[in-house]
């Protein structure tokens, strides 16, 4: 195969609702190759769920509306038939959701789950073919004794080990593409570091790509390659791991990496926090969604509050960022951010 594995080209998602139109995902495009991770990163709200969701072609709902196209592997998964998309799941794209506890089926043991997994797409395999695989994936993901582990049931797992099970199910097929939503927020750093370094040694032996879905940099920084920060519904930057963090361009993407760096509480006693709360999707403000939280806005003047910023390159390293500021001025106060 040949070019991008995934390819996601002006994404929207909105959705009906009482209170008006939601624009949960407006204009999302990016690519992703074989054996590489994408970070997306952002607050609650900023569409990073809405938009794996909808790769995984769970958002055909009643009240959604879906516009531009998601080609994975050649398929246009926007335009594919419910069996088409049954059909895709596990095998081509596969999901790890964020709470494994409510992933998993409290009445079957975890060993059924896995094996029912691979079964969807091996109608003709045997009980104890489905066992053996049950074992074999449980012993990949490092949970011991998986033969006998296998018969327990979700509740008789810790939250770790319950992640590695989901992990488990979600790679029994050997899928090409892995979305892991916020896959370590529910777990202490050292079964954190622990998933980290799981899905780093998995995705080296399946050769899976990976989107991965968090709020916290530290995660992104551990595992991706390529991240990309969203607000709003919207990317604002996109850039490679290494030069976000040494010179992040969008004050959005300062405002969180200052959140990292403070670890509690700064000189002043006071924890460093963006200013405000993310805006409504149903009645975004006019121009930069940002503007009303940005502290740079008056750098640029009426600008803001009257033009939209879209994605452009900044400096020479393949950054992109959504801001009205000089390409200068981002880099200068990037680096500073970044060093501070």
């Amino acid at each position: 195969m040949t070019g991008p594995l995934l390819s996601v080209s002006d994404l929207r998602v909105s959705f009906d609702t009482p209170d008006g139109v939601v624009h949960a995902v407006d204009g999302v495009s990016f690519t992703l190759e074989q054996g590489r991770t994408l970070g997306i990163v952002g607050e609650s709200g900023s569409g990073k769920s809405v938009t794996s969701s909808t790769i995984m072609g769970l958002t055909k709902t009643a009240n959604a509306t879906v516009s531009g196209s998601i080609i994975l592997g050649g398929q246009d998964v926007l335009r594919a038939s419910d069996s088409e998309i049954r059909a895709l799941r596990g095998r081509e794209m596969a999901m790890v959701f964020q709470d494994p506890m409510s992933a998993l089926n409290p009445y079957y043991t975890v060993g059924h789950q896995i094996g029912e997994a691979y079964r969807v797409h091996h109608p003709k395999a045997t009980k104890k073919e489905m066992a053996d695989i049950a074992a074999t994936m449980m012993d990949k993901v490092g949970i011991p004794n998986p033969s006998a582990r296998a018969r327990d049931y979700p509740h008789q797992f810790s939250g770790g080990m319950r992640q590695r099970v989901v992990i488990a199910i979600a790679l029994t097929n050997n899928p090409r593409l892995l979305i892991a939503d916020e896959p370590t927020s529910a777990l202490d750093v050292t079964v954190q570091a622990q998933i980290l370094e799981l899905m780093k040694s998995l995705q080296d032996e399946f050769g899976s790509a990976i989107i991965l879905i968090s709020h916290d940099l530290g995660v992104i920084a551990e595992l991706a390659d390529e991240v990309g920060v969203m607000y709003a519904g919207r990317m604002v930057e996109r850039a490679r791991v290494e030069e976000l963090f040494e010179s992040p361009t969008h004050p959005y993407t300062w405002g969180l990496m200052g959140a990292v760096r403070s670890l509690g509480l700064s000189a002043r006693g006071s924890l460093e926090t963006i200013p405000g709360s993310p805006p409504s999707l149903i009645n975004l403000p006019t121009g930069c969604a940002f503007r009303p939280r940005c502290g740079f806005s008056e750098r640029v003047g009426q600008r803001c509050t009257t033009e939209r910023p879209d994605l452009r390159a900044v400096g020479q390293a393949g950054t992109l960022s959504a801001c009205h500021l000089p390409d200068e001025v981002m880099i200068e106060l990037g680096s500073k951010k970044a060093s501070a």
